[in-house]
């Protein structure tokens, strides 16, 4: 099958106005674990396009907020949502958080962090998996003990040894490939449920 970047998902997208296609991904995981529930603080980093905190935004409502950090501008406006253009190794966490009106707890670390392509496949995959660790790190710091974690990685022989990382430091550990994931992609996304306290 050829590759087609205007697939039905890119079109479902479109219709529902989300700002990608890569909003079904997120959908499927939440749906599968339930995890995404109103009043819950998020944080979303490699949120650009913003897609991934449109969906946050409608399921957690008014009580709930989100925090987007991303390389490249987030162009969607939500009333729940602040988004910092920012490199997250830059950014002083705490500080950045309590100039937000972010208390450094959140119920959710999600992260859909990629980095940009090279083509060499063994470049992608090393780069992908430091972002991983990255975000890792920041959900070891800042996510409530019962919080949840999720992260995109390019699937590479790295990918047993974030396996038990993550399973050292959450109670349950699940590895998805969502089906709107394009079938030639290499991406998997790692859940790290009910983090251990």
């Amino acid at each position: 099958m050829s590759y087609n970047p205007k697939d039905h998902y890119f079109k479902k997208a479109k219709e529902q106005n989300f700002a990608a296609r890569s909003v079904f991904k997120l959908e499927e995981i939440d749906k599968k674990f339930k995890i995404i529930r109103p009043g819950q603080m998020i944080l979303d980093l490699g949120a650009s396009p913003g897609s991934w905190s449109q969906y946050c935004s409608q399921k957690i409502g008014s009580r709930g907020r989100i925090l987007g950090v991303d390389l490249s501008p987030v162009n969607v406006k939500l009333p729940n949502a602040t988004f910092i253009q920012a490199d997250l190794r830059d950014l002083t966490l705490e500080a950045t958080f309590k100039e937000h009106g972010f208390a450094p707890e959140f119920d959710l670390v999600i992260s859909d962090m990629a980095p940009r392509t090279t083509g060499i496949r063994f470049t992608d995959q090393a780069r992908s998996m430091e972002l991983c660790e990255l975000a890792l790190d920041v959900a070891q710091r800042f996510l409530i003990p019962g919080g949840t974690f999720i992260c995109k990685l390019f699937h590479s022989d790295e990918f047993a040894v974030l396996r038990e990382q993550i399973k050292k430091r959450y109670a349950r550990f699940e590895a998805v490939k969502p089906d709107s994931t394009r079938k030639i992609s290499k991406e998997i996304f790692l859940v790290g449920l009910n983090k251990k306290a």
